[in-house]
């Protein structure tokens, strides 16, 4: 029952971009189109997931140990910048066909706040390894739900007659605004 909870909390009552602001340059830069939207959210899923692995590894067995927790964030910068790099080298030699459709969004990855976001949360909850990793990939589906739901809005969008001073980018923060008010009516359900 408590992983059916960090999952719904994190998909959609403490939705990572909507609730907490974080990947917010990613979530309104790649909201143009659903096809882009979802590649976008299935890289941050994997890299996230296994970025909350590695880290929460770190962090326990070496920083912890050796009394550097001081040392986190920037550990968690580093860590992950290699892991999306040797994702990257990894998936061009084993699948050139998946190694394609992430495309651009694994390098972008590695400025997604997010995901830095996510590894220092985990330790902060003082979550076990499991929790820690059901929440990492729940709040990382709950980005990506997010992010496909903006983009199919804006696709929409684009054949609405806006007023001229609306258009792009500030009707995408409104639309984000409205949003984050929908997903805001999740919160009872869990406390």
């Amino acid at each position: 029952m408590e992983y059916i909870l960090i999952i719904i909390s994190a998909v959609f009552i403490n939705n990572v971009v909507l609730a907490q602001f974080l990947g917010i340059c990613p979530f309104l830069g790649v909201s143009n189109k659903v096809s882009t939207a979802l590649g976008m959210a299935i890289a941050v899923t994997f890299v996230i997931t296994l970025a909350t692995i590695t880290t929460y590894l770190i962090q326990i067995y070496m920083l912890n140990p050796l009394g550097i927790e001081f040392m986190q964030t920037i550990t968690f910068i580093l860590v992950i910048a290699a892991l999306v790099q040797m994702v990257e080298i990894i998936l061009k030699k084993v699948s050139k066909p998946l190694y394609q459709a992430l495309g651009i969004f694994l390098p972008l990855i590695t400025t997604n706040c997010a995901v830095l976001g996510v590894a220092i949360l985990v330790i902060k909850k003082n979550y076990n390894l499991l929790e820690g990793v059901v929440y990492g990939a729940s709040t990382a589906i709950g980005f990506g739900l997010a992010l496909i739901i903006l983009a199919g809005i804006r696709e929409q969008l684009e054949l609405a007659d806006i007023p001229e001073g609306m258009k792009g980018v500030p009707v995408s923060l409104v639309t984000a605004g409205i949003l984050a008010i929908a997903f805001m009516g999740f919160t009872g359900i869990v406390k």
